[in-house]
């Protein structure tokens, strides 16, 4: 199947710099937009709970969300997952239990209160388990009024082990924000209210910024591993434009998930790293297609025959592209939220993707051939004509 005919010559590189000129605008606001707005980041990167909450009666996502809301949590995710108004994943931003302060003030009050000495105080990575040790033992039951006093709903507090010195240890079970979000829809929706969670996840503070970090990181070396891979493939010269044209596929696209206020996560890396393998793949076939007529059409310049292989290529470039957009936009209209999200973010890149490989990747290696290359070659020839 061929879209344009296989004779047809289109000048594109005679538009190269208005072009150009419009795609430094479109990554110079998405870099802004990283800043201001900035990026509506899941709980993977900031910290939270998700919970998959079945509820007993008919009940619509914006009532759960109002309910939420009402409830003192900020900016709660309600998705329909199957049946509309039978469950719901839902995301809320808080992950803690307790603060640190609260910490600190129920574990001077436990020494306060109880007269054996405490010998350990540790809170589980979720903050919905205490742990203790103390020198003697104690009843499991004083301990409850610290917690209480804080504010901190406390559902059990046990003693574990035997009766050894080593084993007065006691756990201290609290509600954790999982009760907190299941208690708020009960006590706002009565009997169409949650059933017992399906599943719970929870992500802390400290592991979404590692998470953050390392989705940075994935980006980063697969960027630089592509750019060897590229300089080792044909030669120094293509590599620089290959690296910018993913560097700006990924920034646009990133740029428009912040203005359409898309939430970036893990999935989010996923499909960025994605859209640079599918930019570079579409950027090799081109600069392959420009190498071999290199070697076939010596007398004619490095500008025309960007022109010839562009053109050449572009029937493939324009197939590629649709199959793979026509793909996913059945996610787009009837996938879930991860889904919908994927799909988008896919959809935008493989676009700005197919337009970076004629009017990114290629202008660019032309000025690195025009700027650094061409005097060189032209000075052998003169030192070998002399």
């Amino acid at each position: 199947m061929e879209l344009v005919k296989p004779d047809t010559y289109i000048d594109f590189m005679r538009v190269r710099k208005p072009v150009l000129g419009v795609s430094l605008v479109l990554v110079a606001l998405s870099v802004i937009s990283l800043f201001y707005p900035g990026p509506n980041f899941g709980i993977d990167f900031t910290g939270g709970t998700e919970i998959q909450l079945p509820f007993k009666g008919d009940v619509s996502s914006s009532e759960v969300r109002s309910a939420l809301e009402a409830a003192g949590f900020s900016r709660p995710q309600v998705v329909a997952v199957g049946e509309a108004g039978a469950e719901y994943m839902i995301q809320v931003r808080e992950s803690e239990v307790a603060s640190s302060t609260q910490l600190s003030a129920v574990e001077s009050g436990i020494k306060a209160a109880v007269s054996s000495e405490l010998l350990g105080f540790s809170v589980s990575p979720s903050g919905d388990k205490v742990s203790l040790t103390f020198r003697e033992d104690i009843d499991p039951t004083t301990l409850g009024a610290p917690f209480v006093s804080q504010g901190l709903a406390v559902r059990d507090a046990v003693r574990l082990g035997g009766g050894s010195r080593e084993d007065f240890r006691y756990e201290v079970f609290l509600s954790g924000m999982a009760d907190k979000v299941v208690a708020s829809l009960t006590e706002a929706l009565g009997e169409r209210g949650p059933e017992t969670p399906r599943r719970v996840e929870w992500v802390g503070p400290k592991a979404g910024a590692q998470l953050r970090s390392a989705g940075l990181q994935s980006l980063l070396y697969a960027i630089a591993f592509i750019m060897l891979y590229v300089a080792f493939r044909f030669d120094l010269r293509f590599a620089p434009g290959g690296v910018i044209a993913m560097l700006h596929d990924a920034l646009i696209t990133l740029g428009i998930f912040v203005l359409v206020r898309k939430e970036v996560n893990l999935t989010t890396v996923a499909a960025l790293l994605a859209i640079i393998g599918y930019s570079i793949n579409d950027t090799i076939v081109v600069y392959d297609r420009i190498r071999e007529n290199i070697s076939r059409h010596r007398k004619r310049t490095f500008i025309d025959i960007i022109n010839l292989s562009t053109s050449q290529m572009l029937s493939r470039t324009l197939v590629t592209s649709m199959t793979t957009i026509l793909s996913v936009v059945a996610f787009l209209f009837l996938g879930a939220g991860v889904l919908q999200d994927i799909a988008f973010a896919l959809i935008v890149g493989v676009a700005v993707g197919t337009f970076s490989s004629v009017y990114i990747a290629a202008p660019t290696t032309e000025w690195i051939d025009r700027r650094f290359f061409r005097r060189s070659i032209a000075k052998q020839r003169a030192q070998a004509a002399a």
